[in-house]
Order: C-alpha cells, then sequence, then structure tokens
C-alpha cells in the first residue's frame, strides 16, 4: 500500500497543500474553524504522519527543539520541561531534552550533538555567568533563547531571553521580612556562578541598604564547591543553616536561594530545635507544587512557569521560521510574592 501523503490530505479535505502544512506546521491563526477542522478529519481518517524527514530537507531543520536544563531532579525545571514540551507540541515541534548539571562542557557536548542532528534551536534553562562555550554554533546558526540569563558583559553573543527579574525576587522576600520586624536575615544559597544567583543576591543586598541596615557578611551561606546538582540542594540547605544557626548571633530569617534549598533549611532548623516559624522564618524562590503542601507551607515567589515556557517556545520557533536579522528580545515577566506559614513576625529571638 502507498505511504498517505500531504497530498492525500489536501484532495480530502478539498483544499491546498498549503494549507495542510500551515497546520502541520502551527500557522493556523487565521485559518477558518470549519477548514481547520476538515483538514483535521482527513488527517485522522487516512492516519496520515508527516515525514520529519521529509520536513527537514525543506526547511533546512527538523522539527525539534532543545532543551538543556540544569535537571529535571529539580521539581522547577521538571515543570518547565513540560510546559516547553506541551508549548512545542502545539506547533508541531518535538523536544529534545538534556541535563547539563550547570556545566559548561556537558552544555556544549549536548549543544553539538542537537547541531549535528539538525536542531536549529535550543532554550536554556541554566544561567552560566560565560555563555561563550556557545559561540561557534551561534556564529554557525544556531538560535538559542536562554530562560534566566539576560545580557551579560563578557558575552561575545547576545541571545534571546525569557524569564523573571531575579533582582526583584529577593527585593520582595527581603522587604517582607523587613516588615515583619526581621532584622538579621540570612541567605543560603549554592555557588553563585550563574547570573540567576548573582542577581538573586544582589536584590537582597540592595534592599538591606536602602533600609540602613548594615550587611553582615557572616549572615551569607554559599557552597563555594562539591556537588551543585539539584538533588544536593537539600543537603546544601541544611549545611547552610547549620552554620547561620550556630552563629553567636543567629539570623530570626533566612532567605533561600530556591524552594529546594528552603526545605534543607528546614531540615537544618529541626536538627538544632529551632521551630519554624515560631523561631525561624524561612522564604525561598520558585513556588514549586510541595511548597504549598509542606509541613509548615513555605512562602516564596511564584514565577509565571508556563507563560515563560510559551513565549520561549514562540520565539525559537519564530527565529526558525522568520528569522531576518532581528535584533535580540529580552522579556522580563512579574513575579509574585505568595506569603504563607513559613515567616512570621519577629519574636525577639536574636539580636536585632
Amino acid at each position: 500500500m502507498a505511504k498517505t501523503t500531504i497530498a492525500d490530505v489536501a484532495r480530502l479535505a478539498h483544499v491546498s497543500v498549503s494549507s495542510v502544512s500551515n497546520l502541520l506546521n502551527g500557522r493556523s491563526q487565521r485559518m477558518r474553524p470549519a477548514t481547520r477542522k476538515r483538514i483535521q478529519d482527513a488527517i485522522e481518517t487516512l492516519g496520515y504522519s508527516p515525514s520529519f524527514a521529509a520536513r527537514q530537507l525543506k526547511t533546512g531543520y527538523s522539527p525539534f527543539i532543545g532543551l538543556i536544563v540544569p535537571s529535571v531532579a529539580d521539581p522547577f525545571f521538571g515543570s518547565f520541561a513540560r510546559y516547553v514540551e506541551e508549548a512545542a507540541s502545539e506547533k508541531g515541534y518535538q523536544v529534545l531534552l538534556g541535563n547539563s548539571e550547570r556545566d559548561s562542557e556537558r552544555e556544549r557536548n549536548y549543544a553539538e550533538m542537537l547541531w549535528s542532528s539538525g536542531v536549529r534551536g535550543i532554550i536554556f534553562g541554566s544561567s552560566l555567568v560565560k555563555f561563550n562555550h556557545l559561540e561557534h554554533l551561534y556564529q554557525e546558526g544556531m538560535h538559542f533563547v536562554s530562560f534566566y540569563r539576560s545580557a551579560h558583559s563578557g558575552d561575545q553573543f547576545i541571545a534571546d531571553s525569557i524569564g523573571v527579574d531575579n533582582i526583584q525576587a529577593t527585593r520582595l522576600l527581603t522587604k517582607h521580612l523587613l516588615a515583619l520586624g526581621h532584622r538579621r536575615i540570612g541567605f543560603v544559597s549554592g555557588p553563585t556562578d550563574m547570573i540567576c544567583r548573582l542577581d538573586r543576591l544582589e536584590g537582597y543586598y540592595k534592599t538591606l541598604e536602602e533600609s540602613d541596615i548594615s550587611i553582615d557578611q557572616q549572615l551569607v551561606w554559599e557552597e563555594a564547591s562539591g556537588d551543585t546538582g539539584s538533588t544536593s540542594f537539600i543537603e546544601l540547605g541544611k549545611q547552610g543553616a547549620h552554620y547561620l544557626l550556630s552563629l553567636p548571633e543567629p539570623p530570626s530569617a533566612i532567605i533561600a536561594i530556591n524552594d529546594m534549598h528552603a526545605f534543607g533549611v528546614y531540615a537544618g532548623a529541626r536538627d538544632l530545635g529551632v521551630n519554624v516559624p515560631d523561631d525561624l522564618s524561612v522564604a525561598g524562590v520558585d513556588d514549586i507544587m510541595l511548597s504549598a503542601v509542606s509541613v509548615t507551607p513555605l512562602t516564596t515567589i511564584k514565577q509565571p512557569i508556563r507563560d515563560i515556557a510559551r513565549l520561549s517556545v514562540e520565539r525559537i520557533i519564530d527565529r526558525l521560521e522568520n528569522d531576518r536579522g532581528q535584533e535580540p528580545v529580552h522579556l522580563m515577566l512579574p513575579s509574585t510574592l505568595i506569603v504563607r506559614e513559613s515567616t512570621a513576625r519577629y519574636r525577639g529571638r536574636s539580636a536585632g
């Protein structure tokens, strides 16, 4: 039996081949609903499946988008990957996923493998300070959209970026804790070798300075080396809490670089007999699903992750299909402070 072709679908639906192609490639916005339905019914009746190889020969790229994230073991990036896949599927694209563990060599290897497979667009979920390990692919024609990473001094090329203002995120948290009467506010982070983490630390510093509170570097705990993968976040948060809560003048509140670190702070506080929030207020960033249902629900910053994923997919596809030397786009979506039971008014546990 001869293989069903796009022409067969067009003939059965009484439309042009270009109309079927537009639907298959996610360009049916201006198509009448009745026309769209006829094409979809014809596809289902004939059992038509588009040939990815044929599409690659015609367009010069495969109908795939690359997605490189630190690790889907991190619930935040697991959700992000799912939303990217959802948005890409609606546009007729599939997603090839790589976990980089924030390692530039792994990122480069994944990107080169995707390029050799015909992929010409990658969404990046990491925000390494240096982006130069990908410059050779950019010069060859690879398109990048970076989540979490705006343009940075020293970059040899500038990619599109879509995300949230991470400085503003920790400003919101710090202001919230200051309004509750906290003055000794700790900060727990993994290595600050990523732009998003540097920005979050900057937001914390700036807000304290604007409130005329001297910055005490003892209150900033940062893991400088070792395992920095997503699965170690809880352990790192726990270590940070042990250090900060054992200071002669411990903090009455701690901001964690993300929610997983915050859960580690919970564990470290429990080890030392410190109760959250009676003795210690804790806040994180990301608003992962566990944040609302954990014992002592977590105060955190909610990011519009689904919108970021959708806009990232739309941008990379626009680059692939319509790129005409467009200037890089940098979009910052608003984040929201979500106040839950993990933060409470200062009760005099530590010196103010």
